[in-house]
């Protein structure tokens, strides 16, 4: 990827939040000249860009704006050869409280993009995604051409993004490729996300890890867990496909968040239960004939439990 950046003209919509922040940094590093579109807030912050150490880079220029208002997106996109989009709303459990929030900006948003880059002849667009389109998964590894699932207003919301994706370069010939991550975790991540909510009962000692959300809805869900910087490396080659496509975030293996948890935990004495949220599906057991190769160092499987409280939030 050595010098396939140096010059180009990158906007990254989300720039301010985790992994977009990620993303604008390595983008820098390599030479891109970087937009970097920030949520609209009247401090005039940047989020997790405020905190950037760009050393003798060039800064990334910024707009503060919103996806929902189509006219300041299109004007964004002008002059751009390339289009990360990554700004959305994710919290899964207030999807359940306040859905046409969702609606608006991961939708009317994903919209206001796509009509930015056909406008302004961009040569390339990278819609962000999610596992969460999968929903529980009815197999695995998971795959892609499993069925899409609705399973929360988020998860919907992401689904019809997608599919505006995939009509727009039916219908257009947008060029647009659809990156669906699993559970991405690195530095500026929210406490409030899966891997971090594991990792701090771990490390407080407790000997029972919980997890779960406090609305209907909440499903125990398969996971690949790719770290912040693989997750922008993966964005920069999908920039370079040529046809649009949807690429699972990971490889070819998917893992439970269960099993990466008593692998991550075995150094610890005695193993820890896994307690899982699921207001649907009850108790799950996994058996040890579905753990990937290589991890059936636990001997009997693992059990993963029905408990109705948790954090919440992925």
């Amino acid at each position: 990827m050595t010098g396939y950046w140096q010059g180009r003209k990158v906007l990254v919509t989300g720039a301010d939040g985790f992994i977009g922040s990620h993303l604008v940094e390595r983008l820098v590093a390599e030479g891109a000249r970087v937009r970097a579109f920030c949520f609209y807030n009247s401090n005039g912050s940047r989020g997790w860009l405020d905190r950037a150490n760009w050393g003798e880079r060039q800064e990334p220029e910024t707009c503060l704006g919103d996806v929902r208002d189509a006219g300041f997106v299109e004007e964004a996109c002008r002059g751009m050869d390339v289009v990360f989009h990554l700004a959305a709303l994710i919290a899964i459990p207030y999807s359940y409280r306040a859905p046409e929030s969702f609606v608006d900006t991961n939708v009317k948003g994903t919209l206001n993009v796509l009509e930015g880059v056909r406008r302004s002849g961009v040569r390339r667009m990278v819609q962000t995604s999610t596992s969460e389109v999968y929903g529980t998964p009815d197999e695995l590894p998971i795959r892609e051409t499993h069925p899409l699932k609705g399973q929360s207003p988020y998860s919907a919301s992401k689904i019809a993004a997608d599919k505006l994706c995939e009509a727009y370069h039916c219908s257009f010939d947008v060029p647009v490729v659809t990156l669906r991550p699993f559970n991405t975790y690195g530095p500026r991540q929210s406490l409030r996300a899966v891997l971090p909510t594991m990792f701090r009962q771990l490390l407080a000692g407790r000997g029972e890890v919980r997890l779960g959300a406090w609305t209907p809805g909440a499903t125990s869900r398969t996971s690949r867990t790719p770290s912040k910087a693989s997750c922008g490396q993966a964005r920069s080659r999908v920039s370079r496909e040529t046809s649009c496509n949807s690429v699972r975030g990971g490889p070819c293996r998917s893992t439970s968040s269960s099993w990466r948890l008593e692998k991550s935990s075995a150094w610890r004495p005695g193993s820890p239960r896994m307690w899982r949220g699921c207001a649907r599906t009850g108790v799950k057991f996994w058996s040890s004939s579905r753990i990937p190769s290589g991890r059936r160092r636990f001997s009997g499987g693992s059990r993963a439990s029905i408990s109705r409280r948790g954090s919440g939030g992925r």
